[in-house]
């Protein structure tokens, strides 16, 4: 695996790739990874000749109380984790590589109404830092596919809508969550959680799967599913952000006639905020 900290020398190893016709998969990442960014390289290697990783901690999707600075960074390891499953370019630039002031682009990307939603409610700003950094990284690698997970479901949805919007060539794959054995869907900032957090955390998917089998019984209203999900969560301890059913397709609340669903959580454990989230088809 050859490792690139400038745009320059990653479009020079590209376009010798590109004049071969080799197809170019894509990964982005914020780095620390773990087993769910290497289920989407091994996707990217299924779908590519050439798998390029991003490892880029952007400042511009984090506001001023959030956790940039403590954000972990494990570059070596990262670098071995994505060598070991056949990971051919990794760029890993600097801030001041990717925005001149080394905060943020002047030239910003908002995807409208559905960047202002759920953890866009929570987070303001956050998906115009997602989605204008996700589009200089189309820019630069400029893939024929990008490969990113469904944990973060609303990501993802931005991006989809972003990269239609834009008339861009890139196709956007999605990828089931990678979960630990407990049911918990794996993230960077578990590693926030304490012993005990941890051992509590994955009460968050078990209540994801509790208000999915009361949509499917149809045993109450969408708010009182939601509710009464939420007091679940705060008894064991979290705090609440958001619990919502969705429609799929574009995250508004769903009509009565709406059959394929996604039920959204995120909520606080100690100083982690997980996200999380499962899809329903109704009959």
């Amino acid at each position: 695996m050859k490792t690139f900290h400038t745009i320059a020398e990653l479009r020079a190893a590209l376009k010798h790739d590109r004049l071969q016709d080799k197809r170019i998969a894509f990964v982005p990442t914020m780095g620390n990874l773990h087993d769910g960014h290497m289920e989407l390289v091994r996707r990217a290697r299924q779908e590519g000749d050439i798998v390029v990783a991003s490892i880029f901690v952007n400042p511009m999707q984090f506001s001023a109380n959030e956790d940039l600075e403590r954000y972990p960074r494990t570059l070596s390891e990262d670098q071995a984790l994505l060598e070991h499953n056949t990971c051919d370019y990794l760029f890993a630039p600097s801030a001041l590589e990717m925005y001149p002031d080394g905060k943020r682009s002047q030239t910003q990307i908002e995807v409208t109404g559905l960047s202002d939603i759920l953890c866009g409610a929570s987070r303001p700003g956050h998906f115009v830092g997602v989605a204008t950094v996700v589009t200089k990284l189309f820019n630069i690698v400029m893939p024929d596919c990008a490969i990113f997970g469904n944990k973060d479901y609303q990501q993802l949805k931005v991006i989809e809508d972003m990269a239609r919007d834009l008339s861009s060539n890139v196709e956007i794959i999605g990828v089931n969550i990678a979960r630990s054995e407990s049911g918990l869907a794996l993230s960077s900032r578990n590693g926030y959680l304490s012993e005990q957090e941890r051992a509590q955390a994955p009460m968050i998917y078990q209540t994801l799967i509790w208000a999915k089998q009361q949509l499917l019984e149809g045993r109450a209203s969408y708010s009182d599913i939601c509710e009464q999900a939420q007091q679940k969560l705060e008894a064991e301890g979290f705090k609440r952000d958001y619990f919502e059913i969705r429609a799929q397709h574009n995250l508004l609340p769903p009509s009565e006639k709406e059959t394929q669903l996604v039920i959204l959580v995120a909520a606080y454990l100690g100083k982690a905020r997980l996200i999380d989230n499962v899809t329903v088809e109704l009959s």
